[in-house]
């Protein structure tokens, strides 16, 4: 067993009251934070061109200007659609620890609190996909099964991790979107309010695995060290799904291997991982097969 640390800085009854402190002060309601009848501009992308799957590939080269935004539509409703599902996923999580937990405890109370802002943003997500005329890119039977599988495995560390490999990602990346000119007012607004909440998740799911890392044991340290890069192969499929692609009216196979094959699709894949890779290597848990499907699925 590693010799365990004891934790520089706040405890985490006091790190989660200081949570809960700046969701009383700053969160969103988006039913009514968000103007759901401002008109959308046709000529602004739903994405940031550059963050397009096939921006800079021959193919996206060939498309028309109208053509690239109803792609950037189509890969948002695909992006929050699977933000939806990993959403009920780890709220399902959540109230399952939370049965196990002192409901009188701050961390009890910012559990809570997070599970109010992960179903606001499933309302703002499916509010969302309606108003950019879209349908949800529903999971299929069997993804359905393993959906309501998860929470069942996903306990103590490896709860965490999911959480941080589920939201930090799509986070960085919004960061890096949601100012950009060419975007739709309305997506830019979702961003800012996803981002502003989900900085306190990340923070909250980040506290939790750096306390629990240096006490973990060989068998657990490895373990999750290493079944974080299943992830890369999640994100990977994620972001070059063909439904996208089908729904675009393009080639789904020939795009989906431009976008697998693209230096600049890497690039932005890098850049929305970094943040997350830094943190796990910092804490001991970018394990050598970690690293290695990482490294394959181009996030590293």
């Amino acid at each position: 067993m590693i010799n365990a640390v004891k934790p520089v800085g706040p405890s985490r009854e006091e790190f989660a009251e200081r949570l809960l402190k700046g969701s009383a002060k700053k969160s969103y309601f988006p039913v009514v934070d968000i103007d759901w009848d401002a008109p959308l501009d046709p000529d602004k992308f739903y994405l940031p061109p550059r963050t397009v799957s096939l921006y800079g590939t021959p193919i996206w080269d060939e498309m028309t200007r109208a053509q690239r935004i109803e792609l950037s539509r189509q890969e948002l409703v695909n992006t929050l659609s699977a933000g939806i599902w990993f959403e009920n996923i780890l709220s399902q999580a959540l109230l399952r620890k939370l049965m196990h937990k002192d409901p009188t405890s701050r961390s009890s109370h910012y559990a809570l609190t997070e599970l109010g802002d992960e179903t606001r943003h499933m309302v703002m997500f499916g509010k969302a996909i309606e108003r950019v005329g879209a349908k949800p890119v529903r999971p299929r039977r069997y993804h359905r099964i393993i959906i309501n599988t998860l929470p069942l495995f996903f306990r103590g560390s490896v709860l965490w991790m999911a959480a941080l490999i589920g939201e930090e990602i799509f986070d960085s990346l919004q960061r890096q979107m949601m100012d950009d000119p060419e975007l739709q007012p309305i997506i830019q607004r979702l961003m800012r309010i996803h981002v502003t909440e989900e900085a306190r998740h990340i923070q909250f799911a980040r506290d939790g695995l750096r306390r629990r890392a240096p006490q973990m044991r060989r068998p657990e340290r490895w373990f999750v060290g290493n079944i974080n890069g299943l992830g890369g192969w999640f994100f990977r499929y994620l972001f070059t799904n063909p439904i996208s692609y089908r729904r675009a009216g393009l080639d789904a196979r020939q795009a989906r291997a431009a976008a697998r094959n693209s230096a600049h699709h890497h690039q932005v894949q890098v850049a929305g991982f970094a943040p997350l890779a830094a943190f796990l290597t910092e804490v001991g848990l970018m394990g050598p097969l970690a690293r290695r499907g990482w490294a394959r699925t181009k996030f590293l």
